[in-house]
C-alpha cells in the first residue's frame, strides 16, 4: 500500500484517507495574480508516518483474508455469486444506508444493534429504498449510525461478497435494487464512482 494512503475502518464501513500536507507558494506581494508565474506546489508525504507512542497494534488484514458470513456470499435467490465481470473497477466510492437489527453483529467499536426485529428492519429498509432512489442523503437521514451518503472508496476484496458484488457491478450514480443483507443488518447501497 502506497505510504500516503491508509484504510479507515469505522462503523463497519471501510473508508480511505490520504495522508500528509501541500504547502502553496505565496505569490510575491509586487506581482498582481494574473502575473504570477506557475509554480509547482511541494507536497511533504514521509515514508512511514510514525504511531503515536500509546498506540495499539492494529492487525491488517490482506483482502484475500477477510472472512466471509455464511450465506452471505450468495445471491438473493441462494445461487453462488458469479465473479465480477472483466473490467469492473478495482475500488468504487460509495454510500450506504444501514439498518440494523437484534442478533445482527455489532460493527468494531460499537455497541450491540438496537431491538428491532430482523423483519422491521427490512421494512424500513425498503422504505428508505424507495427515497434513496430519487434523494440519497434523505435516505442516509433515515437509516442507522454509521449510515453515509459519501462512505469513500474501498478497494475489492474488503466488503462482504455480496455487497461487493453489488457495489462493482453498479452503474455510476445508481442504488442497488434491493436492501442487501449482511451479518450487520440491511444495506441500501449507491455506488458514486
Amino acid at each position: 500500500m502506497p505510504p500516503a494512503i491508509a484504510l479507515s475502518f469505522g462503523a463497519g464501513i471501510v473508508g480511505l484517507a490520504l495522508l500528509g500536507k501541500s504547502a502553496a507558494p505565496e505569490s510575491p506581494a509586487s506581482v498582481a495574480p494574473a502575473e504570477a508565474e506557475p509554480q509547482e506546489a511541494e507536497i511533504d508525504v514521509p515514508e512511514e508516518t510514525p504511531a503515536p507512542p500509546d498506540a495499539e497494534p492494529v492487525d491488517v488484514l490482506e483482502p484475500s483474508s477477510v472472512p466471509t458470513v455464511e450465506g452471505y456470499d450468495r445471491l438473493p435467490d441462494g445461487s453462488p455469486l458469479p465473479e465480477l465481470p472483466k473490467g469492473a473497477p478495482s475500488r468504487v466510492k460509495f454510500g450506504v444506508v444501514l439498518f440494523e437489527y437484534e442478533g445482527a453483529q455489532a460493527a468494531p467499536g460499537q455497541k450491540a444493534p438496537r431491538s428491532r426485529t430482523k423483519e422491521r428492519a427490512r421494512e424500513l429498509a425498503l422504505e428508505a429504498l424507495a427515497i434513496a432512489k430519487s434523494d440519497f442523503s434523505k435516505a442516509v437521514e433515515k437509516g442507522d449510525p454509521g449510515s453515509t451518503a459519501n462512505a469513500g472508496f474501498v478497494p475489492r476484496g474488503v466488503l462482504e461478497p455480496s455487497v461487493e458484488y453489488a457495489l462493482f457491478t453498479l452503474e455510476k450514480g445508481t442504488v442497488h435494487a434491493e436492501p442487501i443483507e449482511t451479518p450487520r443488518g440491511f444495506w441500501i447501497v449507491r455506488r458514486i464512482q
